[in-house]
């Protein structure tokens, strides 16, 4: 929630509110109901308190970097994901380079961490969309050349380390890993600021299926083989908690939705795991039948 003047306004971020030049006041509680009526402004809390798990993705890749979210910037924590990632998979090269633009903030903070150098070896157009929700594959690997093109000066001969923010299908980590050594990489590594993505979301991210996921269809060393990367390597979820200053437990319910990562989903799935009501319909009239 945020005043422009006397004007209340509301926005899913923050940087929303820097657009229009309007002042952050606070935050909306998960279940609160805020009702404006003129100058009065009453909050209602008409559910029994809960703990909440918002999207731990948020974080790696849908918050814009200019964000504030819990008091906390959306691109520090990205850095503290690149540092952790440097520390749990580090690898002997010459460059750092992010997967524009979303790798960038975690690609600083790898670089920062380990000491090799940051370098733009990627060069982004920005009047193409997000390549990992386009329709067929054929489509987003149009995407993915229209999107980015490699840096061919600064890339050849070099050892270099990409860093993206996931590996969704894969596609996008292929066509890049092959920009790369079209452009004479001597090797290519690939390291990811999230852990694999083994599991689909059901609370309105545009994911596949899971059957289409890769790293619910390989273990790392076939995906490494598929996107054909020197080496490749993906922060721990471990490692994702403590770049955000929380640890992650056994014994203790996280903080976060985590599912796509662990599979561990904070509501049961009924209709998932109970089938579809056309698929029930159709048991229940073979039992006619």
């Amino acid at each position: 929630m945020g005043k422009l003047g006397d004007a209340v306004i509301f926005a899913s971020e923050t940087v929303a509110l820097d657009v229009v030049g309007a002042t952050f006041v606070r935050a909306i509680e998960p279940g609160e109901l805020v009702i404006v009526q003129g100058s009065e402004i009453r909050s209602i809390r008409p559910f029994a308190p809960m703990a909440a798990r918002p999207c731990i993705f948020e974080w790696v890749y849908f918050s814009r970097p200019d964000s504030i979210v819990d008091d906390h910037s959306i691109y520090s924590v990205r850095k503290a994901i690149g540092a952790q990632l440097a520390i749990g998979s580090p690898v002997d090269a010459d460059l750092v380079i992010p997967v524009p633009d979303s790798g960038t903030p975690a690609a600083i903070g790898y670089a920062q961490q380990s000491g090799i150098p940051f370098e733009l070896g990627i060069i982004r157009s920005h009047y193409v969309g997000r390549t990992f929700i386009s329709p067929g594959d054929k489509v987003r690997h149009l995407g993915v050349k229209l999107k980015h093109n490699a840096n061919r000066a600064l890339i050849k001969g070099k050892r270099v380390i990409l860093v993206d923010d996931s590996i969704v299908r894969g596609t996008t980590s292929l066509k890049i890993v092959e920009m790369m050594r079209e452009a004479g990489a001597a090797e290519v590594h690939m390291r990811i600021a999230s852990p694999p993505t083994r599991h689909s979301c059901f609370y309105g991210v545009d994911t596949p299926e899971r059957e289409k996921l890769l790293a619910a269809k390989l273990d790392l060393g076939g995906m490494t083989g598929f996107i054909h990367a020197d080496s490749l390597n993906f922060i721990s979820i471990d490692g994702l908690y403590k770049a955000l200053g929380e640890a992650k437990r056994a014994d203790v319910r996280p903080k976060y939705c985590d599912a796509c990562f662990t599979g561990d989903y904070p509501t049961t799935l009924t209709d998932h795991d109970e089938g579809s009501e056309v698929d029930q319909f159709a048991m229940l009239a073979e039992r006619v039948i």
